[in-house]
Order: structure tokens, then sequence, then C-alpha cells
């Protein structure tokens, strides 16, 4: 009978730490979900609150952002609309100027919004929204700078056969392929980054929704996070920069045997604005992601994320056009027929 009161008295007592360990585990749940409190709106900081300065860079960046528009959409037109441009580097040089005036866009609009509007906050799903794109926009560029630079190898070292090398079965592939490998970077970029927890501050020190800011505020472990960003854009730099590389190098090689300094000008003069080109695109990227988290500097780097985003689809244009022959003559045609027509 003993025996029985014993085991009815421990089987008691086991119940009850049961039931107190179930208590203090649904008690600590409910605090952490009131830690957790999900962000579902980040304000977009910038660069200053002094309104004068405000107004001055609202202005600054409008100009050069009409200028991009008005520069990379008009190459897109003059290729489209002359004839004499109508071969595979024109059409990647038509893409190149499509993408930066998307990849402007992306950012401008709401940075010069941000820099007159009290309100100064973006939805969690526009955030996500900007992200995808930007990253989509820059990691094609890299990929089509490098298809680049296999067309003019194509063209210098085989002239006879570049339009046989260079056909629409092969170009058009080219960009294809670009486009995608821009969309599946930004996406696995975009899904890892807001599957992280915002749970503390949403101000994001930043114009626009880049993807190191909004690793400085999530409250989750971004050590995976941040060895991706290392190694998948390091990776598509280490490809794409290879790439340029071995195609210069042979197109060195073929200008050391030309005999003609003609042939050897016009070489330098269409690779030249290429080459200055991808010098500064992919010296700016490498900068901003490549090197380690703790590197890190917001207020820097938002400076040059500003440059690679902004200032560089800006000055696409003028490196590919002041200094190609044939698109200054384009543009020459065109302004010819227009003042002919309006005669």
């Amino acid at each position: 009978m003993d025996t029985v009161i014993t085991g009815i008295y421990l089987y008691s007592l086991d119940m009850k730490t049961q039931m107190q360990q179930v208590s203090l585990d649904m008690n600590g749940y409910e605090i952490q979900l009131k830690n957790l409190t999900q962000v579902t709106m980040f304000i977009l900081m910038g660069f200053t609150e002094d309104f004068d300065l405000q107004v001055c860079l609202f202005l600054l960046f409008l100009a050069i952002y009409l200028f991009t528009l008005i520069g990379n959409l008009g190459l897109v037109l003059l290729v489209i609309g002359d004839s004499q441009l109508h071969n595979p580097m024109y059409y990647f040089l038509s893409v190149l100027s499509f993408l930066d005036a998307c990849y402007s866009t992306v950012v401008t609009p709401k940075m010069l919004v941000n820099f007159l509007a009290k309100n100064k906050s973006i939805s969690y799903q526009s955030c996500a929204a900007q992200m995808l794109l930007f990253v989509t926009f820059g990691s094609t560029e890299s990929f089509l700078l490098a298809a680049m630079a296999y067309d003019r190898y194509v063209a210098i070292y085989n002239p006879l056969l570049y339009s046989v090398s260079m056909s629409p079965k092969v170009y058009v592939p080219l960009i294809i392929a670009s486009y995608a490998g821009g969309i599946l970077h930004a996406t696995i970029h975009t899904v890892a980054t807001f599957s992280l927890s915002f749970c503390g501050s949403n101000e994001i020190r930043h114009v626009f929704c880049d993807i190191p800011p909004l690793l400085a505020i999530s409250c989750s472990d971004t050590h995976t996070n941040q060895l991706l960003l290392f190694y998948l854009v390091g990776s598509i730099e280490i490809v794409t920069i290879l790439i340029v590389l071995v195609s210069y190098g042979f197109i060195l090689l073929a200008i050391l045997r030309m005999h003609s300094a003609e042939g050897r000008r016009k070489v330098f003069s269409t690779c030249g604005a290429h080459l200055t080109g991808v010098s500064i695109y992919h010296g700016t990227i490498l900068f901003m992601y490549v090197r380690p988290s703790s590197s890190y500097a917001l207020e820097h780097d938002m400076v040059v994320s500003i440059f690679y985003t902004i200032v560089i689809p800006m000055l696409n244009p003028i490196i590919y056009s002041l200094r190609n022959k044939d698109v200054k003559q384009a543009m020459k045609t065109l302004l010819e027929r227009n003042c002919f027509i309006n005669k």
C-alpha cells in the first residue's frame, strides 16, 4: 500500500515539474515574440539632414539622371535607327545603354524624392524589389561587359569571319545568358537578405536598399550572408574579369602582328572605350563588395555605391560615343537629316 502511495506521489511531482517547464517555455516564447517584432517599413537616412544641402544634391542628381536617360536611351535609338550600326558590337552597346538607364532609374527617383520629402520611408516589399532590380541590372552589366570583350576579340583577331562567328545565334544567347545570370544572382541575395529578421532599428544609413546597410541593421546572424556576398560577387568578378583579360591578351597579340599604324589606331579607338568602362565599373564593385565585412564603413561606402549606380551610367554614353568614330558619324548624320527636314 505504501509503495502505491509513493508511486502516485512521485508521478504527481513529475507531472507538476513538466507543467512548470511547459509554462516557462511558453513564457519565454512570448517574450521572444515581443522582442522580435518584424519591421514592415524602412527609413532611408540618406546623406545629410541639412535641407539646403539636400536641395543642392537634389538639383545635382536630377541633372545627372536626366543626362543619363537622354544619353543612354538616345544611344539605344541611334543604334536602332542607323543601319550602319546594325552589327553585334553596337547591339551589345545598346543593351548596355538600356541596362544603365534601368539601373539608374531603380535608385535615383526614390533618392530625389527623399531629398525633399520629410517622410523618407520605403515599404518592406518595395525595399526588396529595389534590391532585386538593382542587383539584377548590376550583375547583368558585369556579364555583358565580359561578352563585349569576347566580341571585340572575335572582331579583331579574325575580322573576315566576324559576321559568321558573331551571328545572331551567338550574340543573342550571350545577351540572354547575361540577363539570366543577373536575375539568378539577384534572387539569391534578395532571398538571403530578406530571410533575416529586422527587429531593432529600421533606419538604413543609405539612399537605397543596398545589401551591406541592410545586413548592418539585422538582428539575425549575418555571417552566412556576408560570406555569400563575398564569395558570389568575388566569383562573378573573377570570371568576368578573367574573360576580359584573356580576350584583350589575344587582342594585344593581334595588334603586335599588325604592320599598319592606321589599323592599330583603329583597334585602340574601338577597344579603349570598352577598357575604360570595364576598369571604372569593376574597380568600384571590387572595392564595394569583395572585402572583409570588418572594413565596411557605411558613410564612405554610400558615396562609392552612388558612384557606380548613378555616376557610371552617366559616364558610359560619353565613353562609348565620344571615342567611337561610327557613333559620332551616326549622330552627325541624324542631326544633318533633322536640320534638312526642318528647313
